[in-house]
């Protein structure tokens, strides 16, 4: 056992007599079990050991022999190289007749912490199993070392669960029998900060009559869903703790307000609590479960894939969609497209649709409802008085602020009488602006991900869900619509403004007909209409939420039609892995973690789109250096792209010609932003840094043909260019922009963002910074490329005022020439 000297330098020492008395007959013992293990192993390898006919001379053995025989198998299990099957036969030999003594229990320890760790908690199976025999008395010098050892194996992750959560409780039995402790020592430890935060705050009510008994059951439900004994068992429970069901919400309220990863045993006590709570109607009750189940799913920034609290999740999840209201259906409508964890995940979209079936709705339309307007007004605005003044909760562009003004007039910050004497209203509004945030955050990608769907609905729920909703119309409003009054022949059309409502427009400012609407989509859309609702965009200075006039259309190619099932489109680049990574996730993408390890070496990242009808697969691979061999991934190289159509609840490959038009062009796009922002290729200083095994690759890419990304790019080029005051300083080519410098000319890939020097085509790098390009609108600000480019631009049409010496270094060659 590794790290031992703690708790091993607390143990009493074991005198020659006990020492002698303990190990009387054991070689005997020793001898006569090994036998039995030989014959039932050879003939019944991989069964338990217990279940076979040899084990069945056991039963005569006295009590005695079978005391000697579970101590011979503890010294066995902690030097032996393959303890696999000794959990059990230590278990079938410490009957409750063994008269197992003191001085047995201290010569285990002695034994334990003498021999070797294994997974399987052999080694601790004996002295947990006799530890809550003994007496208090007996027990007493015995605590400080049991409870060090428990301590050490509360962090212990070398072992398995449930042999460490099994010595754990066992070993806590035994220290709350000698210390008279009421709630389990084995529940809310110091393996996570919650724990001793709950002891100390709940104390007296932890200990309180019945309430002990009922957290031990709570923290004993081993699977997500609860049996029908259980609950029972739940509900006689809380009836005999007069203040268990308080005990219970307090539990998960400070749960709510930890906002941090809890120890697995706190998780698997949480996910029983929140079942006690389900036996609550109220909808305080309600709230409640909906703030647990939100924080059990959240996550730390940096591993969104690893919930707070994954198991109190997944049990909390189906028991929310059971209740009624529409504190459920906001709750996992958010969660549906925040949470990153796979198995958490498939839960939300299970219970959304399982919610949306009984109220008869479809998936699309739940997560609609559930939009949570936090109380705003339709011009997306919150007044409240607070003291003397006036507090605003607004939505300004996409973010929401919280402003105050006294008689009329605008304060720049909280006024001090605010922050003194309404400290519990500000926290309120603050919170507000928080809440309100994270729901503007959650329906830019819902709203996003329409794209994919062919939805469609009514002018007037249209109108109510998406134009009036004081959150979703954040997008709504600035976004294409098309309507048809026969479905067959659409128009497209702005919102603007009519009245006290909002209307549907088309580029001359005529109203549409109100007829059926859905998503403009430039896949659907002829090629004549897609550039005049560019440049009507551009002159009209309006900025979409996300590319949608200027989004990217990608089509099938014969290509990939004769491999049927799989594109290699994207196949073949090196990507820069952690932020590959990072970029997957924030898209939607569930992918499991490249790395040295068994199964780290390729990837499945998978991503559903189409209104949960198609999945996109995309495949990569780890790059690794055969001459250094590194634990974390730099590099990561792509491969296929794969689509499936679910049926029932299974997935089943599809060919590429039956993928739906919307679902391919979506899920090619986010491939082609994984490679076209992560591809070493971008890196604009990768020329420098003499990687070799990747040289051909960076040449080729750098300055390749372009994607339908670089072709969007190139357009919104071709717009804003004649704005701005390079103007005469630039040229746009099929795949390069031409700046005209001072001192020489420059052309920029507008792919990879690199920059070749005229007339040689020395590569430059330069790392510019997006704020250069001013005040010059965008039509959509979801291409930080495009930015990129344009800062370069403007800062080389005056390479003569560049200062940088590390640019400088690199012009200076040729300032002469």
């Amino acid at each position: 056992m590794a790290d031992v000297a703690d708790w091993t330098a607390l143990l009493p020492r074991l005198s020659d007599a006990d020492r002698r008395q303990v190990e009387t007959g054991l070689a005997e013992a020793d001898e006569r079990i090994r036998a039995v293990l030989r014959i039932a192993s050879a003939g019944y390898w991989g069964s338990s050991v217990t279940s076979v006919p040899e084990w069945s001379t056991v039963d005569s053995w006295s009590a005695e022999e079978r005391r000697r025989a579970a101590l011979a198998m503890h010294r066995e299990s902690a030097s032996a190289s393959t303890p696999t099957a000794l959990n059990d036969v230590v278990r079938a030999l410490a009957t409750d007749d063994a008269p197992f003594t003191w001085a047995d229990l201290l010569w285990c320890l002695h034994v334990a912490a003498e021999g070797h760790c294994f997974d399987n908690g052999a080694h601790l199976e004996l002295p947990a199993m006799i530890a809550p025999r003994l007496t208090a008395a007996e027990l007493t010098d015995l605590v400080p070392a049991l409870r060090a050892l428990s301590s050490k194996l509360v962090d212990d992750y070398y072992l398995a669960a449930a042999p460490r959560r099994r010595a754990v409780t066992m070993f806590g039995h035994a220290i709350d029998r000698a210390t008279g402790s009421r709630l389990p020592s084995s529940l809310l430890h110091h393996g996570d900060t919650f724990g001793p935060v709950v002891r100390a705050d709940l104390d007296a009510d932890l200990a309180a009559t019945g309430v002990p008994e009922l957290l031990q059951h709570c923290a004993a439900l081993n699977k997500p869903a609860a049996t029908a004994k259980w609950l029972r068992r739940l509900d006689e429970l809380l009836a005999a703790a007069p203040g268990g069901r308080q005990v219970v919400r307090r539990l998960l309220d400070a749960f709510t307000a930890h906002g941090r990863t809890v120890h697995d045993d706190t998780d698997r006590l949480l996910r029983g609590l929140v079942w006690a709570l389900s036996r609550e109607g109220d909808e305080r009750a309600t709230e409640l479960l909906a703030r647990a189940t939100t924080s059990a799913a959240s996550a730390p920034r940096q591993a969104a894939g690893f919930p707070y609290a994954s198991r109190t999740a997944i049990a909390a999840v189906p028991l929310l969609a059971e209740r009624d209201g529409d504190v459920p259906l906001r709750t996992l409508a958010r969660l549906a497209v925040t949470v990153r964890n796979k198995a958490v995940r498939s839960r939300v979209q299970a219970a959304l649709t399982q919610l949306g079936a009984r109220r008869g709705w479809s998936l699309g339309e739940v997560m609609e409802l559930a939009v949570d307007d936090h109380g705003l007004g339709p011009d997306g605005r919150l007044c409240r008085a607070v003291g003397p003044y006036q507090a605003t909760v607004e939505i300004v562009g996409e973010r929401a602020r919280l402003a105050f003004a006294r008689d009329g007039v605008a304060l720049k910050s909280v006024p001090a009488q605010v922050k003194q004497s309404h400290a519990d209203d500000l926290a309120d509004l603050r919170g507000l602006v928080k809440q309100i945030g994270a729901t503007l955050v959650s329906e830019r990608q819902r709203v996003e991900g329409l794209l994919s769907e062919e939805r469609v609905w009514s002018y007037p729920d249209w109108s109510s869900r998406l134009l009036d909703h004081p959150v979703t119309a954040t997008y709504a409003r600035r976004l294409l619509w098309e309507t048809s009054a026969d479905g067959r022949r659409w128009s497209a059309g702005l919102p603007q403004r009519d009245g006290d409502g909002w209307t549907l427009v088309d580029r001359d400012g005529h109203a549409l007909d109100h007829g059926t609407v859905r998503l403009w989509h430039p896949v659907r859309a002829s090629t004549a209409e897609v550039l005049a609702w560019r440049a009507h965009l551009v002159a009209a200075g309006l900025a979409q939420p996300f590319k949608q006039a200027f989004r990217e259309v990608y089509l099938r190619t014969p290509a990939e039609e004769k491999t049927e099932t799989y594109s290699n489109r994207f196949a073949a680049h090196i990507l820069r892995y952690r932020q590959a990574n990072a970029l997957l996730r924030a898209r939607g993408w569930q992918a499991g973690y490249l790395g040295t390890w068994d199964g780290g070496y390729d990837s499945e990242a998978t991503k559903v789109f189409g209104g949960g009808a198609w999945r996109a697969s995309f495949h990569h691979e780890l790059v690794d250096d055969p001459e250094e061999r590194r634990y974390d991934v730099e590099y990561c190289s792509t491969d296929q792209v794969r689509f499936a159509r679910l049926d029932g609840t299974t997935w089943h490959p599809a060919p590429m010609i039956d993928v739906p038009p919307l679902v391919f062009s979506e899920a090619m796009r986010d491939v082609d932003l994984f490679v076209g922002v992560t591809s070493i290729a971008t890196d604009p200083q990768w020329a420098d840094r003499g990687e070799d095994r990747f040289a051909a690759y960076w040449h080729r890419t750098a300055v390749a043909e372009l994607t339908p990304s670089g072709l969007v790019r190139r357009d919104a080029l071709a717009r804003l260019l004649p704005r701005m005051a390079i103007a005469d300083r630039v040229d746009l080519a099929e795949r390069y922009l031409r700046v005209r410098g001072n001192l020489r000319a420059y052309r920029i890939h507008l792919g990879s963002g690199n920059i070749m020097m005229e007339p040689d085509d020395r590569y430059l790098c330069i790392v510019a910074a997006r704020s250069q390009t001013g005040r010059l609108h965008l039509p959509f600000d979801d291409d930080p490329m495009l930015a990129t480019i344009l800062s370069k631009a403007i800062m080389l049409a005056a390479d003569d005022r560049i200062t940088d010496p590390t640019v400088l270094s690199q012009l200076r060659p040729y300032e002469n020439r």
